[in-house]
């Protein structure tokens, strides 16, 4: 009989979690490293190792941070129960003395969660909760237990007199015992007891019922006088109410317990609670083809907007702050060229940054500028550049709702600046969109039922309040969805579903996404319901959202789908304009690049909308005719691009400007101005507003000026002409904007939130590695003496070594050996030895499970394995 059975065959209950662990399959170790991501950073060597470190408080406190509400509270009460503890003991606790279906019915999922987390081990007969786990989780004076329960009568009285003890024994109406101990457990055995317990309570006066009715559901530390009044000293008499410091007193669990029948919480949430429709419950927000369209409108609204940032920052943006980011006079700026508010402003500026489209251009004066992405970018199909900014949005760490707070140093958080990280954004964002995708099409949600569902399934991130992290991310995702159009109307769109990689929903399913994933068995026998099955093996942990697909082959397949549903719902661009005779232009639509480009160095943008409108104005077309433009060609451009004739006043305009541009010159004396007709320089001169510029007449043609030539041609400018820049060989200066574009830059690379999650790949490696490693330290062995501790390695001989492994390549037996590598690290494998030969042996290393050459030189010992 092998030592790890019970005499009737059974396997032995482990006797530790490294025991739990080694009798778990490859499937389920694999789920434990998915789920802990931490517990494979790096790879333990066997699984000794990988139970220390599951153990380890940082490790465990990312665990339980990662727990859903109820399998929380499942932990809290094994926390409060006896250790080891039964399933029906947890389940009192859990369902009380009355019993709870929905309870009962919940807690099996609630234990295989903990399992495969590696917080509980052992079978149902001993679940024990790991020893760190029920350090955090238990009650204590200073960090008070989320039940509300206090210390055990046991613990309470550990450090009372002998004869206080028996006093109390008396006054409950026990017999007396011969130690202190018997006595606390004969008044633990009282107060478990439910009829005995009752018929005690019944005998307490009135005002010692209310005292204790204030203390049953926590805190249960109280607050008592030298000289405590008759009712509370009956409780004191009889260890109802037992002292911890001089004046606090403390209500024990067992009789907390027996006032609550038997529940640790006062409220038990076994099924999550549901996401409701906003407004009356029921009621369709509107039908998806609506959604769709208005979600569509908002794409094109943001890709409107993120072009006009980037044409704004075309010549060069904002500069960057000396701490990093964009001052808040820039925000400013930037709002109003928007049209839209400060928080607005920041989280298009963030997108674009996310996108790679604007970064630093890294000069000794630092500025924002557009990259060489942009250029690339806004060549694409208008489906595929909001796809590119809503996959950045969904992946980004950065949090534009943060711009304007402070940091833990109470220093203002500046858009595109250091301090905006935060590594749970995406999941939270793609949980967010998943429960949308949950609800019927077209239906938009009730943001508070959001929240909550984000509170039920990550209790501990933050403190319960309006404005944790998690809740205000979970706002700040509903409003950014809606301003980039992955949301209509709050509904989630066929785009955005396809961003999501969510499946479509069909129609018949409706009904059972509202409620459906909430439902409870009737029975115990009944099937259980999707959030109360056990996650299959390798399935991300209760409560949680895997952060997208790791492939980029992936994410990029589901951005094109994104991309496929989006582009039939964008206007078409347009190659024309109307062209009105009060020096308007009318854009029914989204105009061509060329098109669109021409026309915002001709005209200014007056107003937007379902349509642009564009105004002529001597300045706009001063600025096409000093860009290489002449009359002629916006003449033939006006013509080819307009569905209604050139109105005379604008032909006007354009050949008025012309005639006059460039009739002056300037250029660098310091400044000059020359023009062939003299009557124009006399009547510059004597105009008294060109005093500020100190002209005076170098010759009949020229005059000179003491300001640079760009002031000489503001100044002229305002004073009605319209003067031309003129180079050193006397040719016009074509006074383009060149577009300032920074050097190669990467977007910011996301924040991961502790160690990235393994693919499936390095999770066979691991799981591999770790069974081989523990096999070579649990593996029986033909070794005399005493085996080593754990830990070290075997010591043979060299001749020792030389012999047992020839020994082992004619037999083909496997070995035990200690090795030391290079560089010093030392390690336990097993092999199976193929030749010795030139001091080197080679073997096939069950560990690495690859053939290797080992220096017998660097095996420190050597031992064969038992037979069984």
């Amino acid at each position: 009989m092998s030592s790890d059975e019970k005499p009737d065959g059974r396997p032995a209950a482990p006797r530790s979690l490294a025991e739990a662990l080694r009798a778990r399959d490859d499937a389920s170790l694999a789920a434990l490293l998915r789920a802990r991501p931490d517990l494979i950073t790096p790879v333990p060597t066997d699984l000794t190792q990988l139970a220390t470190r599951a153990g380890t408080r940082a490790s465990v406190v990312r665990a339980l941070e990662r727990l859903d509400r109820f399998a929380l509270q499942t932990a809290e009460a094994l926390a409060v129960a006896g250790d080891p503890a039964s399933y029906d003991e947890l389940l009192g606790l859990m369902a009380g003395d009355d019993g709870d279906a929905t309870v009962a019915a919940a807690l099996p999922r609630a234990v295989a969660t903990l399992r495969e987390q590696a917080l509980v081990w052992g079978g149902d007969d001993r679940l024990r909760l790991v020893r760190t786990a029920r350090e955090l989780l238990s009650p204590s004076p200073q960090h008070p237990s989320p039940t509300g329960l206090g210390p055990t009568v046991q613990e309470a009285t550990a450090g009372m007199s002998p004869g206080r003890i028996q006093e109390l024994v008396a006054a409950a109406g026990l017999p007396s015992t011969h130690d202190a101990v018997s006595a606390a457990a004969a008044l633990t055995a009282l107060f478990t007891d439910r009829e005995r317990m009752a018929k005690l309570l019944g005998q307490a006066p009135p005002e010692a019922r209310e005292v204790l009715s204030r203390l049953v559901w926590g805190p249960p530390y109280g607050q008592v006088t030298a000289d405590p009044a008759a009712h509370l000293r009956w409780l004191l008499d009889r260890g109802l109410l037992l002292p911890t410091a001089p004046g606090t007193v403390v209500l024990p669990r067992e009789v907390a317990l027996h006032l609550r029948g038997g529940r640790a919480h006062r409220e038990t949430e076994p099924v999550p609670p549901a996401v409701e429709p906003a407004g009356p419950t029921g009621t369709r927000q509107g039908s998806p083809q609506v959604v769709d369209a208005t979600a569509a409108g908002q794409a094109y609204t943001a890709l409107a907007t993120v072009e006009e940032l980037l044409k704004d920052w075309d010549e060069g943006g904002p500069a960057v702050l000396r701490a990093g980011g964009l001052s808040v006079r820039d925000l400013k700026r930037t709002a109003v060229a928007l049209d839209v508010s400060e928080p607005v402003a920041a989280f298009w500026v963030e997108l674009a940054y996310a996108a790679g489209l604007i970064a630093s251009d890294g000069e000794a004066d630092e500025r924002y500028a557009a990259t060489p992405a942009h250029d690339e970018w806004r060549e694409r199909p208008a489906a595929d550049r909001w796809a590119d900014l809503a996959g950045a949005w969904l992946a980004a760490t950065r949090t534009a709702g943060l711009v304007g707070g402070r940091d833990a140093k109470d220093r203002t958080l500046a858009a595109l600046g250091p301090g905006l990280d935060r590594s749970v954004a995406p999941e939270v964002r793609r949980r967010v969109l998943a429960l949308l995708a949950a609800l019927p099409a077209g239906t938009s949600p009730d943001p508070e039922s959001v929240l909550a569902r984000l509170r039920w399934e990550r209790p501990l991130r933050g403190p319960q309040q309006e404005d944790d992290l998690r809740s205000r991310l979970a706002r700040w995702t509903l409003q950014e969805a809606e301003l980039l159009g992955v949301t209509g109307r709050g509904a989630l769109s066929s785009h955005g579903r396809a961003l999501l990689g969510a499946p479509e929903p069909h129609a018949a399913d409706d009904a059972a996404r509202t409620q459906g994933s909430q439902d409870v068995p009737d029975t115990p026998g009944d099937k259980l319901p999707v959030h109360h099955r056990a996650a299959p093996a390798g399935a991300p942990a209760a409560g949680t959202v895997p952060p997208g697909p790791a492939d980029p082959q992936a994410r990029a397949a589901a951005r094109a789908a994104a991309a496929r549903l989006l582009a039939p719902l964008l206007p078409e661009p347009l190659d024309h304009v109307l062209l009105q005779a009060d020096l308007t232009a009318v854009a029914p639509g989204p105009l061509q690049r060329p098109l669109a480009d021409v026309l915002d160095v001709l005209a200014d943008v007056e107003s937007k909308g379902g349509a642009t409108v564009y105004r002529f104005t001597p300045a706009s077309v001063r600025r096409a005719l000093d860009a290489g433009r002449s009359a002629s060609d916006l003449h033939a451009f006006l013509a080819a691009h307009s569905r209604t004739p050139v109105p005379q006043p604008l032909a006007y305009l354009i050949d008025d400007v012309a005639r006059r541009h460039g009739h002056l010159r300037v250029g660098a004396a310091s400044a000059y101005v020359r023009c062939d007709d003299d009557a124009v320089l006399n009547e510059i001169l004597a105009d008294k507003r060109s005093a500020a510029l100190r002209l005076r007449r170098l010759a009949p043609t020229v005059l000179a000026a003491q300001a640079d030539p760009a002031a000489l041609l503001e100044g002229l400018r305002a004073l009605g002409y319209a003067p031309a820049a003129e180079s050193a060989e006397g040719d016009v200066v074509i006074t383009r904007a060149d577009a300032r574009r920074t050097p190669p830059r990467t977007p910011p690379e996301p924040v991961p939130e502790g160690p990235p999650v393994p693919d499936a790949t390095l999770l066979a490696a691991a799981v591999r590695a770790i069974r081989a490693g523990d096999l070579a330290s649990t593996a029986p062995r033909k070794t005399p003496g005493t085996p080593p501790a754990p830990g070290e390695l075997p010591r043979t001989s060299p001749a020792e070594t030389l012999a047992t492994v020839q020994a082992a390549v004619l037999t083909g037996e496997a070995l035990w050996i200690g090795y030391v590598n290079a560089d010093g690290a030392a390690s336990q494998r097993v092999i199976a030895p193929v030749r010795v030969e030139g001091g080197f042996v080679t073997a096939y290393d069950h560990t690495a499970d690859e053939v290797r050459t080992y220096p017998l030189h660097r095996i420190t010992g050597v031992a064969e394995l038992a037979d069984d």
